[in-house]
């Protein structure tokens, strides 16, 4: 949750930004503790809300845009957020839902390239460059990343692109909330230099009250201030850092983390389900989804798990192993929906399904065996035909048959399985 909120510079370029080796991402969620506790409290979408303890000595973990209009901030005690915004509405954290929504936000950033640096949950940088060929320029990956998580973990994210990780951070803050800004190359100078000094990120409000002092308030100042007295005024690192950011050099690279080592997708009910039939249609849409992020990130898994949360929050996971590793949605449907009829559950009332694929190893390495009765040309290649239609015309343009709609809206009911 960011402390202030800046504007981006006007370009002065004609056309649209040039996204020519910004192959930089940061992508953050808007309000992320604050949006993910609101998905089970619609009615108050678009008024103040605080995300945090509420004893006398709690503290702000979160709050929505319209409660921090009146001043509140991450890390403010709760008696002085309530004091700002007495109209807010104080919920306490969801850390388990918040731990489950960033796992599956990560999951769609692996889909795109190995090269992610996760910041914190709800942060990470991303270098796209391996995925142009397959998805487009980075502004395009950089909006399929919004759509997706909009799509399946309804939240909002921003997204800084650009040529370094710095750039892409200070463009994704600009974004917010809710959008997107592309720093191109060649106006990366023009960009920062425009900007006030409080925008550069890891200037704090001691430094940036140092600079003030000595009467520099833009970047472009710093930019043109001998480096001896930035050094002078805030130590040797510290001013030939800011110097380095003023004119725009970063040359850190993204720093890929570990890789949990499992692929999933879950989908959030607009209202509670208790029709077997379609949340068997909606574990099948999750299988899809899960499957064609692993064959994406040429990964296949043995292990097939299926989360389902009640209405009341309650959350249980059942997992199945299998004798090979797969990538095969009709494998991994077929092992979700038997654990999902094992259940028995009687007309329950679900909010979410999720499935996951686990104990993953690379699909080149994997001993993925066809099933014996499937023909030379089968399940498998045309699930790797829907993905090459899906890269070329969008997730979507193919998928099975009981995901689509009637002329009506209603759903067709799902075949238990997919042969």
């Amino acid at each position: 949750m960011s402390r202030r909120q800046f504007a981006a510079p006007v370009r002065t370029a004609p056309g649209p930004p040039d996204d020519t080796g910004c192959t930089i991402l940061h992508v953050d969620m808007d309000a992320f503790y604050a949006s993910a506790t609101l998905l089970a409290h619609p009615h108050l979408v678009g008024t103040p809300v605080i995300i945090g303890g509420s004893g006398n000595r709690g503290v702000v973990l979160s709050a929505t845009y319209e409660a921090r209009r009146f001043g509140v901030t991450s890390a403010m005690p709760m008696a002085r957020a309530r004091r700002l915004c007495p109209s807010a509405t104080v919920l306490p954290p969801e850390h388990e839902v918040y731990a489950a929504i960033s796992a599956a936000v990560m999951d769609t950033f692996w889909s795109i390239t190995p090269l992610v640096e996760p910041l914190s949950l709800d942060e990470a940088f991303l270098d796209v460059s391996g995925a142009l060929r397959r998805l487009g320029g980075p502004a395009s990956i950089a909006q399929l990343i919004r759509d997706t998580i909009a799509d399946e973990q309804r939240i909002t994210c921003s997204v800084g692109v650009a040529p370094s990780k710095y750039l892409a951070k200070i463009a994704s803050g600009l974004a917010k909330p809710d959008g997107m800004v592309v720093v191109p190359a060649a106006e990366v100078v023009g960009f920062v230099q425009a900007l006030p000094v409080g925008a550069l990120w890891g200037v704090g409000e001691r430094t940036e009250e140092a600079l003030t002092r000595l009467g520099l308030r833009t970047v472009g100042d710093i930019a043109h201030t001998p480096v001896s007295t930035l050094v002078r005024a805030l130590g040797d690192a510290a001013g030939h850092h800011l110097h380095d950011l003023a004119w725009g050099r970063d040359t850190r690279r993204v720093q890929p983390s570990q890789r949990e080592r499992s692929i999933g997708s879950n989908q959030t009910f607009e209202t509670d389900l208790d029709d077997a039939d379609e949340i068997r249609r909606r574990i099948l849409a999750q299988a899809t989804r899960t499957c064609s992020r692993a064959r994406s990130a040429r990964m296949a898994g043995r292990t097939v798990t299926l989360t389902v949360r009640f209405s009341d929050f309650t959350t249980i996971t059942r997992s199945k192993t299998l004798r090979e590793p797969t990538d095969s949605t009709k494998a991994v449907y077929e092992a979700a929906v038997a654990l999902f009829d094992g259940l028995g559950l009687q007309r329950a009332r679900l909010r979410l399904v999720g499935v996951r694929l686990e104990k993953l190893l690379d699909s080149a390495q994997a001993p993925v065996q066809g099933l014996l009765d499937e023909p030379e040309y089968g399940w498998r290649d045309a699930e790797r035909a829907v993905d090459r239609a899906a890269a070329r015309f969008g997730r979507g343009a193919v998928q099975p048959a009981s995901l689509l709609k009637t002329r009506q809206g209603a759903s067709d009911p799902p075949r238990r399985d997919l042969s």
